[in-house]
């Protein structure tokens, strides 16, 4: 297996219905399996955007066809895909907000729920959702171990910290990352800030159109941005060396220095 390992990100708009987010998966993940890629990501919540008729809870009773229609996608065309899934809960009000990851085979091969809720610049998603209760897993693919973490959990600095710790070198994060003052630099400042400060690979993978900012990013373990994506609808691709992680990790060891003797990790 070669150094660098290419990853897509499909920043797309939010749209309700399952089905048409099925077709534009399609679209993108030909595209990108004909760009080169072997993984391509789709931001949180891309199975539907939720609405007032459309609450995430009634969208998650319909968890089960998607799954099989983006495992289905997967298998045919090859390609590890991530994605925004919504998942029924025990409360039969709210839903989890998880992002999936389906391998070449079809087969579910991570799930990770989100655990911080976004109860903040006049959003409560607490009202439909129910927080996850486990942090993330780490994730293989083509032998490069992969985190996730959803949107705010970007603002988190402990969730990357375990992640990196448990040998994360790239890190994905779909997002549904809103417009707003400031909020598209806080959204750049804290992808940069979760790579350089644990030495890996962040791709965040977000949302365009109305309330969202677009603007998908990855970003090297030294913080380089390798690239980048505008406003509207774009397939963005990066690509990922396990030599450039040794290689900063050797410049700067910080987890290696990190005393976890004295700051617990978890």
């Amino acid at each position: 297996m070669g150094d660098l390992l290419t990853v897509a990100l499909a920043q797309v708009q939010g749209r309700p219905d399952p089905a048409e987010n099925l077709e534009t998966a399609r679209n993108r993940v030909e595209e990108a399996a004909r760009r080169g890629a072997s993984l391509v990501v789709f931001p949180e919540m891309f199975m539907a955007l939720p609405g007032k008729d459309r609450s995430p809870a009634l969208l998650a009773r319909e968890s089960d066809s998607f799954l099989d229609g983006m495992a289905g996608l997967a298998r045919r065309v090859g390609l590890t895909v991530v994605f925004g899934l919504w998942e029924p809960s025990d409360d039969p009000e709210r839903a989890y907000n998880t992002a999936a990851v389906v391998g070449p085979d079809g087969t579910l091969r991570g799930r990770y729920r989100k655990v911080h809720l976004f109860d903040a610049l006049n959003v409560q998603e607490s009202e439909t959702m129910t927080p996850g209760n486990a942090p993330p897993e780490i994730f293989l693919h083509r032998g490069v171990p992969i985190g996730l973490a959803i949107c705010y959990d970007l603002r988190f600095p402990e969730l990357f910290r375990h992640l990196a710790f448990r040998g994360a070198e790239l890190m994905i994060v779909p997002s549904a990352w809103y417009q707003g003052i400031l909020k598209e630099d806080h959204w750049l400042t804290l992808l940069r800030a979760r790579a350089i400060e644990n030495t890996v690979y962040t791709a965040g993978c977000n949302l365009t159109g109305g309330a969202f900012c677009g603007r998908s990013a990855v970003f090297d373990p030294f913080g380089v941005p390798i690239a980048s994506a505008g406003e509207g609808e774009e397939l963005l691709v990066g690509q990922i060396s396990r030599r450039r992680v040794a290689q900063v990790r050797r410049r700067l060891p910080t987890l290696a220095h990190g005393r976890r003797d004295l700051f617990r990790d978890e």
